[in-house]
């Protein structure tokens, strides 16, 4: 099955060098480009396409906005967000947005064929220890006022499932949860996949998201 994306950067340079690198892949396609948030959410509805790679600051509709718009109209659709900076408050913001996960501008090319590839599987490409940096840096201007004490969506949860989703938000990796909760990782996994489906998230990096707005954990 191809893997269909949207290109979506003011850079026009930079959109036909990501084409030249994505169209030469077996299982890729650029369908769409576009050089500002507004028009790669219109594009992104018009296609649906699986994968749209993301710059954060762009003219007219910035990428942030964008990625809201394309979570919220097309639910097929990943974003994968395109940073300079590894600690970013745009990176953070996008991802509280819905964003899967974000790259580095300049990774390398099989990093960032990789990324789209996991992104297109239903997978995040941050790692939760990563996101945990980002929410500890960011979170509380970001979150500041984003509810009090709690979301009503938790009592959906079992107190196991509970656990292993505070521990996601501390940035341990299912091994480590494995290993804290003494259960098996497969377990662990399944747990995981319940608090996803309850809870309606995308991907493990919206379950740490997830953990900070409803106040499981906290920055620090």
């Amino acid at each position: 099955m191809t893997i269909r994306v949207v290109l979506a950067d003011d850079e026009a340079l930079l959109r036909m060098a990501f084409t030249m690198i994505l169209d030469t892949q077996p299982g890729l396609s650029v369908v769409g480009e576009a050089a500002d948030g507004a028009e790669a959410a219109v594009l992104a509805g018009r296609l649906r396409p699986d994968v749209v790679l993301m710059d954060v600051r762009m003219p007219v509709t910035h990428g942030i906005e964008a990625t809201r718009r394309i979570v919220r109209d097309c639910p097929g659709t990943r974003v994968l967000i395109l940073t300079t900076f590894d600690l970013d408050e745009y990176a953070f913001a996008a991802l509280k947005a819905g964003a899967s996960g974000f790259l580095l501008k300049n990774s390398r090319p099989d990093d960032l064929l990789a990324a789209i590839r996991t992104i297109a599987a239903g997978d995040a490409v941050v790692s939760p220890r990563i996101t945990r940096r980002l929410l500890d840096t960011f979170a509380p201007q970001l979150l500041n006022g984003s509810g009090g004490g709690g979301d009503g969506r938790l009592d959906l949860l079992t107190a196991r499932e509970r656990e292993v989703l505070v521990l996601v938000g501390r940035g341990l990796s299912n091994a480590e949860i494995a290993t804290a909760l003494h259960l098996a990782e497969a377990t662990v996994k399944t747990h995981l996949g319940r608090v996803l489906d309850k809870l309606q998230l995308r991907d493990r990096v919206q379950a740490v998201v997830f953990a900070y707005e409803s106040r499981l954990v906290h920055p620090g």
